[in-house]
């Protein structure tokens, strides 16, 4: 199938996004966090961030459960329904119009980096105590949010058979490099290859999840568990929490809008 004048300008897009440096948030982000990150690395003990390490890691372990991957879509569909698109399935969003599902997906962003910035923002009034429940709690916000706007362009992530793609995602999310979203972009067309050959799609990692998701990305704990570690500081711990869950749920927005739409057009153009 051809691409219509606004696929052709979304995968300019894409691209752009591909090859450019990290987005103006994380560009802030690094900024400020310089001087932050060289004391964590100076002075923080190895047990608290293994202690944070752990954290995500026992996350992502748990996702090879598949009832943790259970998440109501019924909004997505009756989002799609008000923009008049007349649906029985997720999967019918394959074949409808891009633009349409971009204002799906765009909707998505607002609601859950609000509630992300809220839990850490909560989370850090406790300090120490707190952060081990809040990355829990923040990486299950963000599979919700993957998974939502995954639907929104006709690719419910559902099970664990959708962890590489979830990984993916996180990984290039919090490192915010070429490097990651190379990787992640790959990901994205094996899954296409597999949906357009209407075979199941099992990531290009071969074994179960839970033995993928064992070893942290080093770009997660480098990016995320060093700042997070800053919540333990006394009266400023709400506002880093909010800022860093407001920082990463917004870049795991980006990413998975990007791919997700990279994932849409490459189908179509398989289907041809």
């Amino acid at each position: 199938m051809r691409l219509t004048p606004y696929e052709k300008s979304a995968q300019k897009q894409v691209d752009a996004w591909l090859r450019g440096d990290a987005s103006l948030v994380s560009r802030a982000m690094d900024l400020v966090m310089r001087p932050v990150d060289w004391a964590v690395e100076q002075g923080v003990p190895d047990s608290v961030v293994d202690q944070m390490s752990e954290a995500i890691g026992g996350f992502l372990s748990k996702l090879n459960d598949a009832t943790k991957w259970a998440v109501d879509l019924s909004s997505i569909q009756s989002e799609a329904r008000k923009h008049g698109l007349d649906i029985e399935d997720l999967e019918d969003l394959r074949t409808a119009s891009l633009k349409t599902l971009d204002t799906i997906a765009k909707g998505l962003f607002t609601q859950n980096t609000m509630m992300a910035a809220l839990s850490g923002g909560g989370t850090g009034l406790g300090g120490a105590m707190l952060i081990a429940a809040d990355i829990p709690l923040l990486f299950a916000i963000n599979l919700h949010l993957i998974q939502r706007i995954g639907a929104a362009y006709g690719f419910p992530m559902t099970g664990p058979e959708h962890g590489p793609i979830v990984l993916s995602i996180y990984n290039a999310a919090a490192a915010s490099s070429r490097e990651a979203r190379s990787g992640a972009l790959h990901e994205v067309g094996i899954a296409a290859a597999a949906y357009a050959g209407g075979s199941v799609y099992q990531g290009r990692v071969r074994g179960v999840f839970s033995d993928q998701s064992r070893h942290v990305p080093r770009e997660l704990a480098k990016n995320l568990v060093g700042r997070k570690l800053l919540q333990t500081i006394p009266l400023a711990g709400a506002a880093v929490g909010a800022g860093v869950n407001y920082w990463f749920t917004r870049e795991t927005a980006q990413t998975s809008y990007m791919l997700f739409r990279a994932l849409y057009l490459e189908h179509k153009d398989r289907l041809q």
